[in-house]
């Protein structure tokens, strides 16, 4: 199975099939101007849980200045911890219920490049692992 083909089984949005059309995984990862779609990727490679919910943390933290309430910095902060090995699931769970109670909001389409960059760095080594497997 090639990458668009992938893409397509899974069905990934028509935007995202369309932009990574004819492109390897290492080529999509290296180019991909959304961290979303990296983050979706990885997901559908399943890759490790703990990487993931670092890897959404980080992202989640380009925007911590506009989190208007303290669950949802925490939550931030709970993640990258966890997915440092330093939190629980039990500790992730709350925070993450306490962070979907708060009313904070942000817009985050300003925030794609740098959440791509994000996570790049932090999962592309996993997932190119997954897809060669």
């Amino acid at each position: 199975m090639n990458f668009q083909e992938f893409l397509e089984s899974k069905n990934a949005c028509q935007e995202a099939q369309d932009w990574a059309k004819d492109k390897t995984i290492e080529k999509e990862i290296d180019e991909c101007h959304r961290g979303d779609w990296l983050l979706w990727l990885a997901k559908e490679l399943n890759v490790e849980k703990r990487l993931m919910v670092g890897t959404a943390g980080h992202c989640a933290n380009t925007v911590r200045d506009l989190m208007k309430d303290e669950r949802s910095r925490n939550c931030v902060d709970v993640c990258i911890r966890y997915g440092n090995g330093e939190a629980t699931d039990e500790e992730l769970a709350k925070a993450a219920a306490a962070a979907a109670a708060a009313d904070a909001a942000a817009d985050a389409a300003k925030n794609q490049k740098q959440t791509a960059d994000i996570c790049r760095k932090h999962l592309k080594e996993a997932m190119i692992e997954k897809w060669n497997k």
